[in-house]
């Protein structure tokens, strides 16, 4: 357990340098508390970490997880900016809201955020991220997405468009996506966005264009969906797909949007 309260931000006397040292010690296990904006938790770890595991509460600061390759990390609350960053692979899980530039250069892995993610999130992404966010995003969602074909091994975002009222209530936001730029010259991937009402228009796309989300699709997203519920109590079939108390099929609820086709980008669309 670390209490990072009295620890500098960054620099040779920061906490993540401490827990740095414990993992070569042999630790892998970490619950870390007391931060005011302390920087680059779970970084500097390398390769084959993936025993590792985080527990982060209070105010953790930027870059968290940026650079891993393997470890687990669960932050307890609001997220700041810059996380997961140029990663390989891992598993991050945000109770909250994270901030701006998530996961820019992305290569993996499984990531959930149970609120909204600020502007900018995935950009230049590419290999096999596969994020689920419950809440929405400012603007310019998955930039350059360089993610390849969901159907066969690429990433994909999962964007369901919800929010908690006082009472702790699921309710649907009023716009899933409210920003510009949605999925913004991007060549590979997917956004799988819970868009029942088709709110979101082509005036919102840069690059991207809607698709009929197919059984491959949704036997490819369910599973991911499944541990969302798991993580964060938030129901397949009585939350994701009721929709004003009736129960709608998945076609009628979920959106695909994917890469236009252009040799220029090196793809092609049948």
């Amino acid at each position: 357990m670390v209490n990072a309260r009295g620890f500098e931000p960054e620099g040779k006397d920061c906490d993540s340098r401490m827990i740095n040292k414990a993992y070569r010690l042999g630790w892998k296990q970490f619950i870390c508390y007391g931060y005011k904006g302390q920087r680059f938790t779970g970084c500097g770890f390398g390769q084959n970490s993936d025993d590792v595991r985080f527990d982060v509460y209070d105010s953790s600061g930027d870059y968290l997880a940026s650079g891993i390759d393997g470890m687990e990390i669960h932050v307890h609350g609001n997220a700041q900016d810059q996380l997961w960053q140029i990663i390989k692979q891992g598993k991050l899980v945000i109770y909250g809201n994270v901030g701006q530039t998530f996961m820019y250069g992305a290569k993996g892995d499984d990531v959930y955020v149970m609120g909204n993610a600020a502007g900018r999130p995935l950009i230049n992404a590419t290999g096999r991220p596969r994020v689920v966010i419950n809440g929405t995003c400012l603007d310019y969602l998955a930039e350059s997405f360089m993610a390849g074909d969901p159907l066969n091994g690429g990433g994909f975002v999962i964007l369901n468009g919800i929010t908690f009222d006082d009472d702790g209530q699921l309710i649907d936001l009023d716009m899933p996506y409210p920003g510009s730029n949605l999925f913004s010259l991007a060549s590979g991937g997917a956004i799988y966005m819970r868009d029942p009402e088709c709110k979101v228009v082509d005036e919102h796309l840069n690059g991207g264009e809607f698709a009929a989300l197919t059984p491959e699709d949704w036997d490819l997203i369910r599973p991911y969906l499944e541990e969302n519920e798991r993580l964060f109590g938030i129901t397949i079939e009585d939350d994701l797909l009721s929709i004003k108390g009736n129960k709608l099929p998945y076609t009628e609820v979920y959106r695909k949007v994917q890469a236009v086709g252009s040799s220029a980008l090196g793809t092609k669309k049948d």
